[in-house]
């Protein structure tokens, strides 16, 4: 059964969809980090991918993207639980920042089981569903992030690769001549 080859595409719209799906997900966004407008997003939590490189393999191709997760910190005085209001000499009674860094981390804690544990993935009309469709299989660095704009926002970025099969058909490019491109 021949390879079906994973394009930029596909997995650009994979990690979409995880963030999409998600329940605690408002808005997802792809490119690079600094062309993101916060003052005209009106839902966060946010995810965000920013594609960074490709690297080749024998049969593989391995999508690298730096992944944020972030969210606004509120400030006000009545955000807190009972539990956070037992805690004022260690808190900012103010602001929510430590809920918010919890959220966001088990946020970038279920994309990377999403995509380590790939039957949430199938699809319909595929027979394995232990069958990864897209997967990683690295140990990852989760790190903080803190940018003070309008408002504060803060979270966590990470970087993965996606591996997906690739058979690198030499049959398939298409050519104007038949003869190939050598002299």
């Amino acid at each position: 059964m021949p390879i079906t080859n994973k394009t930029y595409n596909n997995v650009i719209d994979t990690l979409c969809r995880l963030g999409e799906y998600h329940e605690q997900i408002s808005t997802v966004s792809v490119g690079d980090i600094f062309d993101i407008q916060l003052d005209k997003m009106e839902k966060l939590p946010l995810l965000h991918v920013n594609p960074t490189s490709v690297a080749t393999g024998d049969s593989e191709l391995v999508y690298n993207f730096q992944i944020f997760v972030a969210d606004l910190v509120s400030e006000k005085d009545n955000w807190q639980t009972y539990q956070a209001s037992q805690l004022t000499k260690l808190l900012d009674p103010k602001n929510n920042e430590q809920q918010v860094w919890n959220q966001t981390l088990e946020i970038c804690t279920d994309i990377i089981s999403m995509l380590r544990h790939s039957s949430q993935q199938s699809l319909a009309g595929v027979n394995d569903i232990n069958a990864p469709l897209y997967f990683t299989q690295d140990q990852f660095t989760i790190e903080p992030f803190q940018e003070r704009f309008d408002n504060l926002l803060c979270g966590w970025t990470f970087t993965i690769g996606i591996k997906v099969m690739n058979d690198f058909d030499a049959c398939a490019v298409p050519l104007s001549t038949s003869n190939g491109a050598g002299y």
